[in-house]
C-alpha cells in the first residue's frame, strides 16, 4: 500500500516538473516550441483552409504571408500573469513569431523569437507596457532578477503549450464551411392584395 502512494506521488511530481520546464533552444540559440502533426488522408489545401479559419477567428494573430504560400508566418503576443496568493495581475507580455508549414497529410508549426515587455500600472490603475523595446527571452538578466526571469520563461513555455493545444484543436475541425440554412421567404405585407 505504501509503495502505491509513493509511485503516485513520484508521478505527480515528475508531471509537475515537466509542465514547468523551459522551452528548448534551436540552432540559433533562441527558445522554440516545435511540433509536427500528422493528419493522414488530409490534403494540404484542406489544412490551409483550416489554418486560414483559425487565423481569421483569432484576435491576437495576424497572418503576414500570402495564403498561397506553403510556409505561413504570423506575429502574436501572450500576456504573462503573476499570481500572489489568490490574486492575479498581468506582469508583462511576450511577443512571438508563429510559423506553419503544410504538406500532404501533415503540417508542422513552431513558435520562436520570444521577446518580453514588462507592464506597469498607469495613473488610471490599468496595466500598460513600460516600454516599446522588447527584450529577447534568451537574454539572461543579472543575479538580481534571475529568479523572476526564469518564472517568465516557464510561464511562456506553459502558454506556448496551451496555444499549441488550441491550434491543433482548430486544425482538427472537419467542417470548414458548415452548410448554411436556406433563406426563409419573406412576406411583403404592403404590396399584397386582400
Amino acid at each position: 500500500m505504501k509503495r502505491g502512494w509513493f509511485v503516485v506521488l513520484m508521478f505527480c511530481t515528475v508531471a509537475g516538473f515537466a509542465q514547468d520546464a523551459e522551452l528548448p533552444f534551436d540552432e540559433r540559440g533562441k527558445f522554440i516550441y516545435y511540433e509536427v502533426v500528422v493528419q493522414k488522408d488530409v490534403p494540404a489545401v484542406t489544412l490551409k483552409e483550416r489554418a486560414a479559419k483559425f487565423f481569421s477567428s483569432s484576435k491576437e494573430l495576424k497572418l503576414k504571408t500570402a495564403p498561397q504560400d506553403s510556409l505561413w508566418m504570423s506575429r502574436g503576443k501572450m500576456v504573462i500573469n503573476k499570481t500572489a496568493f489568490v490574486l492575479s495581475r498581468p506582469s508583462g507580455e511576450v511577443g512571438y513569431h508563429l510559423y506553419v508549414d503544410f504538406k500532404e497529410g501533415k503540417y508542422r508549426f513552431w513558435l520562436t523569437d520570444f521577446s518580453f515587455i514588462s507592464y506597469q500600472r498607469d495613473r488610471y490603475g490599468s496595466f500598460v507596457p513600460e516600454t516599446t523595446v522588447a527584450i529577447p527571452l534568451e537574454n539572461k538578466p543579472g543575479k538580481l532578477n534571475a529568479g523572476e526571469w526564469t518564472a517568465y520563461s516557464k510561464a511562456t513555455a506553459r502558454e506556448a503549450r496551451l496555444f499549441a493545444e488550441r491550434f491543433k484543436k482548430g486544425m482538427l475541425e472537419s467542417a470548414i464551411n458548415p452548410p448554411t440554412a436556406k433563406a426563409v421567404p419573406s412576406v411583403d405585407t404592403k404590396n399584397q392584395k386582400w
